[in-house]
């Protein structure tokens, strides 16, 4: 089952947003110091493109360098990246079909807006990373 939601979601949104996180991950790299934004940035990417089986949890030896890094990453790109889940989640939820991934697309949102401080793992195991 998660195979046929990521095909369709891969059809519908997640080409798109994997690219647009690519794009963001490319420009970030530009300089030094945003490489490890852009690293987080392609690391979503391969999250935005095939997202059902996956989840996010808390790493709790995040300290306060993600915290800080979070508020650089709100400004450079989070902002953008969070205005366009919620743009496609509301196309999405126009059909009763697409309403599914429109609320995948909603779940990804505080993913856009804060990532660092958090890990993507399958839905099987979210608490093996503790």
């Amino acid at each position: 089952m998660k195979t046929i939601l990521n095909v369709i979601w891969l059809v519908l949104s997640g080409i798109w947003l994997f690219l647009g996180y690519c794009l963001a991950g490319l420009i970030l790299c530009v300089t030094i110091i945003g490489i490890p934004f852009g690293i987080a940035a392609f690391r979503i990417a391969l999250y935005a493109l095939w997202p059902f089986g996956y989840t996010t949890v808390e790493r709790r030896d995040a300290g306060a360098a993600s915290c800080v890094g979070n508020v650089l990453w709100l400004v450079l790109a989070g902002w953008w990246l969070a205005i366009s889940h919620i743009v496609t989640g509301l196309a999405l939820c126009v059909t009763i079909i697409g309403i599914p991934f429109g609320i995948a697309n909603f779940k990804m949102v505080p993913l856009s807006l804060l990532p660092l401080g958090r890990e993507i793992v399958p839905t099987d195991a979210p608490f093996a990373s503790r």
